[in-house]
């Protein structure tokens, strides 16, 4: 059993950054793949960035790349979202997710989630 717990969410200006946070319980971080997820008002839920075990392959969708930074400290039992040249559209629920599995982007094929973090972006 893993919990996750996400922090770091707040309100920033169109342009602005933050970085979320995402705290694992348990021994066993090192063997999940993790993954940002994220989910506005009346959307589905969407893939926004993944991360290997050992942290050395990452994934973002393509609405994130060269804006976010998805990243991982495994002593710490933690992963990251940096996210930079934040825009209105990125205004969402936050969520981090942990994956025994191999593929990335499919919120179904996740094991455990955290109960989000709220990100808001103002124009």
């Amino acid at each position: 059993q893993v919990q996750l717990v996400e922090s770091g969410g707040g309100l920033v200006q169109a342009g602005g950054s933050l970085r979320l946070s995402c705290a694992a319980s348990g021994p066993t971080f090192g063997n999940y793949l993790m993954g940002w997820f994220r989910q506005a008002p009346g959307k589905e839920r969407e893939f926004v960035a993944a991360i290997s075990r050992s942290g050395e392959s990452t994934v973002y969708a393509d609405f994130v790349k060269g804006r976010f930074t998805i990243s991982r400290d495994n002593a710490k039992n933690t992963v990251y979202l940096q996210m930079n040249s934040l825009k209105p559209d990125d205004t969402a629920v936050y969520y981090c997710a942990a994956s025994r599995g191999v593929l990335p982007r499919t919120p179904s094929l996740y094991d455990y989630w955290g109960q989000g973090t709220q990100v808001t972006v103002s124009s």
